[in-house]
């Protein structure tokens, strides 16, 4: 029954939720400590500042925390494939639409007109990653890791990862 009541308590404000993790954290707060009681606000106040301090998206690092604290490594996996459930369901449900309809003009011109949009996104995000990088750092730390980087991918055709690994060492041991 602990498993059920883990998938309901973050499945329900994943499915009802828009906006995202952050948006969502006064439903799953509600759910864990306010029908729950699995956790006492500022047990969770700590868990969303723990949560806040790592590396990718809250509501998973939130889930598997709680669902763990709950009920065990079962619990955390139930907690996680809850809150990524709503949006996997809508994603092969939308797969599947456009992949019955892949032949139809309509889905083919939406799908011309979506490869634009996604380059202009991706244009202005680096754009932004090189300004906060400047701002940070300062243009000869951002040519220089720049650089690099472009030597290690285009020249010798490393892997994506060794150039932000390099990039945190340098950052690490020249701006730390």
């Amino acid at each position: 029954m602990i498993y059920w009541d883990l998938f309901v308590a973050f499945f329900i404000p994943n499915i009802i939720g828009y906006g995202g993790g952050p948006a969502i954290i006064p439903l799953v707060e509600n759910e864990v400590v306010g029908r729950y009681g699995w956790m006492t606000s500022q047990q969770f106040a700590e868990t969303l500042a723990l949560g806040n301090t790592l590396p990718s998206p809250i509501a998973t690092k939130m889930a598997g925390y709680i669902g763990y604290d709950v009920a065990g490594i079962g619990g955390g996996l139930v907690a996680t494939f809850a809150t990524v459930a709503p949006s996997l369901i809508l994603m092969l449900v939308a797969l599947g639409t456009l992949y019955r309809y892949r032949d139809s003009i309509k889905v083919k011109s939406m799908s011309q007109w979506v490869r634009p949009v996604i380059m202009v996104l991706m244009g202005y995000l680096t754009w932004s990653f090189l300004n906060e990088g400047v701002s940070d750092s300062g243009w000869i730390h951002t040519v220089i890791i720049g650089a690099i980087a472009v030597v290690m991918l285009w020249r010798f055709k490393l892997h994506p990862v060794w150039a932000v690994l390099l990039g945190l060492v340098y950052g690490g041991l020249l701006l730390g």
